[in-house]
C-alpha cells in the first residue's frame, strides 16, 4: 500500500489506448502498466514516485498525483 503518494487516472484516459501507452511510458519508475488496453497502477511502485510530473504532462488534466504527507 502506498504511504506517500495516491494517483487518480480520469475514467476518460480508459477509452483511449495510446493514452494509456503513453503514461505507462513516460514514467520513469513503472508506476503505470496497460492491461488489457487499460491503464492501472503499480501499487508496489508507488512509493518510487519521484514526482516527476511527467504522468501529468502526457495528459493534461487526466492524471493527477496527489501527496499523502504534508
Amino acid at each position: 500500500m502506498a504511504m506517500f503518494i495516491r494517483v487518480d487516472i480520469d475514467s476518460a484516459v480508459q477509452q483511449d489506448a495510446a493514452l494509456c501507452k503513453r503514461i505507462a511510458e513516460v514514467c520513469p519508475v513503472d508506476i503505470f502498466k496497460v492491461v488489457d488496453s487499460r491503464l492501472e497502477t503499480v501499487e508496489a511502485n508507488l512509493d518510487e514516485c519521484t514526482l516527476c510530473d511527467l504522468c501529468i504532462h502526457a495528459a493534461p488534466g487526466k492524471v493527477q498525483v496527489v501527496k499523502l504527507y504534508r
